[in-house]
């Protein structure tokens, strides 16, 4: 049954202060969750059925069905909110999911896991794994349009910083940090993903999939670049950067990339530390979501990662890293 004083106000004015109003109760917070997911009413999660009915304990009963439960009259079977999302056979409470996706989101560098710890009082553990199912939800999903109009395309390398004696020292290219290819279009949104090396068919491959073939290339002098120009329709122009050219004659930067490359550096060097090549692609997938929308307030662009919740599932085992 909805809560006796359900959750109000509008997206933009959710943070920190409104939510601990909103989301006193874990039935206020369950309900918030289930009108932005079934905004018509209850709907089966495996069946899609609408013909649902609230399950209610009898008075007096040794074991009460508790809130927020429902049964299916299609295919038969119980489920929650919880069902089918991110959320799903967790024992942590909604209300401290919706605190930890709003932290997440109105982050610009990222939080970590003892942080979400401390604010939400779980352990470091569950707080991490939360944090990777959360950064899980902001996924890009399938079917986005590719970058249009100028797209600057460059790398940034992340990973812990070489140790003296090892005979590893270098910075940049050749180094053995992971590579990770970013596509940003000018005034808009960007495309990030790790890639395994700098060649020119993967530095390439990656343009030609995320960009429009319409679009202007932007980059700087590396050579992997090389040719680009004659798959788009803007062609490539080049920023000398070994000259100490920033803005070329054309007025073209990769300013903008860069400033991103910043901001994923800033989060790894004082937010998280370490970010291993095996859970580079959920961080990248986070910053990328905030990137997206940066234009927004806080509180809307949690309800958008609070959209990318269903239909996604990642288990404790998916998310440990195989030494």
């Amino acid at each position: 049954m909805p809560a006796k004083n359900p959750p109000t106000g509008t997206a933009a004015d959710l943070n920190l202060a409104t939510m601990a109003g909103m989301f006193a109760s874990e039935e206020q917070a369950r309900t918030f969750l289930e009108r932005r997911r079934w905004p018509n009413g209850p709907a089966c999660p495996r069946c899609k059925s609408t013909s649902v009915y609230t399950l209610t304990a009898k008075p007096g009963s040794a074991h009460p069905v508790p809130p927020g439960v429902y049964k299916c009259g299609g295919c038969r079977k119980k489920f929650t909110v919880r069902i089918g999302t991110i959320m799903e056979e967790s024992k942590i409470p909604i209300c401290k999911w919706l605190m930890a996706i709003h932290l997440m989101t109105s982050s610009k560098k990222g939080i970590s896991s003892h942080q979400i710890s401390r604010e939400c009082g779980i352990t470091q553990k569950s707080a991490w794994f939360m944090n990777h199912r959360i950064r899980k939800a902001m996924e890009l999903p399938e079917g986005e349009p590719p970058l249009k109009g100028t797209v600057e395309a460059d790398e940034v390398y992340i990973g812990g910083k070489p140790r003296h004696g090892t005979g590893n020292h270098k910075r940049g290219r050749g180094t053995s940090k992971a590579p990770v290819a970013v596509l940003v279009e000018r005034d808009g949104n960007c495309r990030i993903k790790p890639i395994e090396n700098v060649t020119s068919d993967t530095l390439v491959e990656n343009i030609c999939i995320n960009v429009d073939s319409s679009a202007k290339i932007v980059t700087d002098e590396f050579s992997s670049y090389a040719g680009i120009g004659e798959a788009f329709d803007g062609g490539h122009s080049v920023v000398k950067h070994a000259e100490k050219i920033y803005v070329n004659l054309e007025g073209e930067h990769v300013n903008t990339a860069e400033s991103f490359n910043a901001l994923i550096k800033r989060g790894h060097y004082g937010i998280f530390h370490k970010l291993s090549k095996f859970h580079l692609h959920r961080y990248c997938s986070e910053f990328e979501f905030r990137w997206n929308r940066r234009k927004i307030s806080d509180g809307e662009r949690m309800m958008e990662a609070i959209k990318g919740i269903e239909g996604k599932r990642l288990m404790y085992q998916q998310s440990k890293e195989v030494a």
